[in-house]
Order: structure tokens, then sequence, then C-alpha cells
């Protein structure tokens, strides 16, 4: 469509005769599909609410993350937004240029990248005052640090507090380490095989946790959290643990129950608490795959109040010189760790990074963030799956790093506190350990709500609602 809107030629041409004519031309800015657009229109809109030092910082991202093919053009266009303060109080244009130029590169440095790989302005090193390590420590001493945040040890149990001394004392001392901290939900018995048969073992201290401290309000919570984690709660068969009535959706087999675990965790009728971004950001459902996850996800943005905005990635095959994989094919899959093809978003709706863009602003892989406006806050930067033997091909989606979040599967869920949670497993969880993490992912079982299905493969139920297979 944009090149029947172009050229004429393209005009009379048959949709499956396109490639006989035209060339998709991945390094340049003859593509018929994109062109950097994209890039402008986020550095245009940024300037008008971000500070120079966040336009730089966005400038060295772009650079790491988009490819983009006109860099020279892109620093000459948004230089004077990127130097606003230093033109304050500078007034030789090269002394400008230079001191926003020396900041992008300590950036980029802090991203693993080197300026002088990029085509922009030759960087006159009489202007930088200070040496790398000196630059280093005055980074470091600037960084504000929260005072809730310096007090938290405080808070730790005495497991914690051992292993937070133990591992202090030795990276004090010099010497270096190796620990294992072992937990809840850990296949341990496995973890020592494997690594006493490793030179590491020998000097490896091992650090066990087996406190749970998000459900400390929930004693029997907590309690059966650990049973869970650690393989010891009663089974039935030798396959199957039971979950307790109060935290199970019934399963009825009707296509509503997927909507009563919804209602259940967002209680999608009170609108007013859906604009709330604290609200939001406090619940989420898991699941085991993200086909569940999508699903779920689908349903809650189309529920969501508020305009809808659609943003579609472009795909290609790098090695598909002959087009055997058409876009039709590669726009059906949906790898693990990439955005869909269709990203559907609304403001205030809740989004996921999936991978660490700026972690020095906090920008990391598997933040939650909600998405405040028209425009995703980045460009689309190109995206393999973390798997290069999962196609017989190098698929590459080029689409904004975010996911909706209503839902996420249970390991990106690891590591994150979340109030209210809801599990769908439409199918048995893959072990003991991966129920564990789905589950104290919150703080109390009042605020947890499962819905499962029954496994097809066990002839006899009595309670199927109640079962999960644990391994």
């Amino acid at each position: 469509f944009e090149a029947n809107k172009k050229y004429e030629l393209a005009r009379g041409i048959l949709y499956k005769d396109f490639p006989s004519y035209f060339v998709w031309m991945s390094g340049g800015k003859r593509g018929l599909i994109e062109s950097d657009n994209t890039i402008n229109e986020c550095l245009d809109e940024a300037k008008v609410f971000h500070m120079p030092s966040s336009l730089r910082r966005l400038f060295a991202t772009i650079l790491v993350f988009c490819e983009p093919s006109n860099v020279r053009g892109l620093w000459d266009r948004h230089m004077e937004a990127m130097t606003e303060d230093y033109r304050l109080t500078q007034m030789c244009p090269h002394a400008v240029e230079q001191m926003a130029l020396l900041d992008i590169k300590n950036m980029l440095e802090s991203m693993g990248k080197d300026i002088s790989s990029f085509p922009l302005p030759e960087i006159d090193e009489s202007y930088d005052a200070s040496d790398n390590e000196a630059r280093e420590i005055i980074e470091e001493s600037t960084i504000e640090v929260d005072p809730e945040h310096l007090g938290l040890s405080s808070f730790l149990n005495p497991e914690q507090r051992y292993a937070y001394d133990e591992i202090l004392a030795t990276i004090n001392s010099g010497q270096g380490g190796v620990f294992f901290v072992d937990g809840p939900g850990t296949r341990s018995q496995i973890t020592d095989a494997t690594l006493r048969k490793s030179y590491l073992w020998e000097n490896m201290r091992q650090l066990r946790l087996v406190r749970n401290m998000r459900a400390q309000s929930d004693p029997w919570f907590a309690d059966y959290l650990l049973s869970v984690g650690n393989g010891t709660e009663d089974t039935v068969d030798d396959d199957y643990i039971r979950l307790p009535d109060e935290i199970c959706v019934p399963y009825t087999s009707d296509a509503t129950d997927i909507d009563k675990l919804i209602e259940s965790v967002f209680q999608m009728t009170l609108e007013e608490n859906l604009l709330d971004p604290n609200y939001i950001t406090s619940r989420a459902i898991l699941s085991t795959r993200n086909e569940y996850v999508d699903k779920i996800n689908m349903k809650m943005i189309e529920r969501f109040p508020g305009e809808e905005m659609i943003y579609y990635s472009f795909d290609h095959a790098e090695d598909d010189p002959h087009n055997y994989y058409p876009a039709e094919f590669l726009n059906s899959l949906t790898p693990n760790g990439l955005p869909p093809h269709i990203l559907k978003l609304k403001i205030n709706c809740p989004i996921i990074l999936l991978r660490n863009i700026d972690p020095a602003s906090g920008l990391c892989n598997g933040t939650r963030l909600i998405h405040a406006s028209k425009r995703v806050f980045l460009p689309r930067i190109p995206l393999c799956p973390s798997d290069d033997e999962m196609f017989p091909f190098r698929f590459k989606r080029k689409q904004f790093p975010v996911r909706l979040s209503f839902a996420m599967t249970i390991n990106k869920a690891q590591g994150q506190t979340i109030p209210n949670v809801g599990v769908y497993l439409p199918e048995p969880v893959f072990s003991h350990g991966q129920l564990y993490v789905a589950l104290s992912r919150a703080t109390s079982r009042s605020n947890m709500k499962i819905l499962t299905v029954p496994d097809k493969k066990r002839k006899a139920s009595p309670t199927p609602l109640q079962i999960l297979q644990r391994t």
C-alpha cells in the first residue's frame, strides 16, 4: 500500500508479483515498508516534555538499540534540543556540541558501546576535563540513594541477615567467593548433584532461605507456600497436591470461567479503579505460557476504558533471499521474549519491558510500567528470539519492546511482589517450584485466586478443581 502511494509502477502489480519488481533494502532508506520516521517522531515528541539531559540519554539508547540508518541526520536535526542546557552557559557553538557529545559518549560507554562506532562529529578530547576513573567516581558520588533503601537491611529476617552479612564480609575482604542461595521452589537435590561435579563446589558456600517474607501477615499461607516450594505438601496419587477451596475459582467448563477470574482480580466494573496506576500495577494474572497470557491480555485491553491504539511490528527473515517466508506468516509468530505483531495499548494500561533499555534509569527487562500517552516512550527496536534455533531462519521483529502486563508468564513474574494475584492454569504446571513462584507473588490467601482446568489424563478425581499436577 505504501508503494502504491509513492510509485505509479506499483499500482499495476499484483501482490504476489511484488517481489519481482521491488526489493526490501534493510540497510538503507529505500525500504517500502518502513523508514526512520518513527525515530524522528519519538525524539520530536520527547522534546515537548523531556529535559536536554534526558533527550541525550534517549538519543544514546536509540543509537544502541534502534539501528538508525541516518545517524548524522538524526544528530543534526535534534542537536539544538539536546544542547539547550549547555547553550545557557556556553557561547561557543563548538564547545556546546563537544559537551553534548562527551555526555553521550559516557552514556554509550555505560551501555557497553564506543561512540567512535557511530558516524557522529569527531570528539575533541581537550574538552574532556576528567579521566574515565575520575568520572566514574563523580558519577557514583552524585547518585541519590533513597533513605528508605539505606535502612532496608534492618528489616531482614535472621536467615536473610546471615546471608547478607556473609556475602558483604566476603566482598569487603577482597578475596572473592561463590555463594549458592537456596530457597523454596528450587530443585536443590538436582542443583547439588550438578554443582558437586564442578570445580566451584569445593569453594562454594550454601545459604538457605526458608521464610517467605511477602506472606508474613498470613502465617498459614506462608507455611503452605513453604510446603509447596519444598515439595513436602501432601499429595494425591503421588502426582497432585490439593489447593485450598478458598483460593479457587470454581471450574464449570464454561467460557465465562476466565471472566470470573478476571473479575475477581481486577473488578472491571469499577472504572475509577482501573484508571488508578497504583491499583492496576498491584494486580496481575499469571499463567504458564505466552498463548494463555496473550488471550487474557486481549480480553483485558478490550474491556479497559479509553481509546485503543494499535502498533504493528515490521517482521522479516534475515536469511531468506527467495522470500520463502512471507510477512503474513512472520506476523503470526509469537516467540518467547518478543512483543506481539499487533500491540494494542490504551492510556493507563499496564505494560512490561522486554529488554534492558536503560538500567541506570530503572528501565530493565521485567519492569512494569503504565502506558501514559498516545505514543510509546521509545521507538521500535529490532528484536530477535532468545533461542536462535527456534526457527530455520533468522527472525527479526521490529516493535516497541513492551507487551501488556495485565497478565504475564509465571517465569516473568519471578522476583516481583504483586499484592493481588490471579493464576490461570489450563494445563498442569511444570513443577512444584513453578507453582510456588506463582503462589508466592501474593501477600496473603485473601489476595489470591486460581482457576485450574482438570487434568484429562487423570482417570478419577473426586474434587477436580482442587488438584494440580505437581511434577
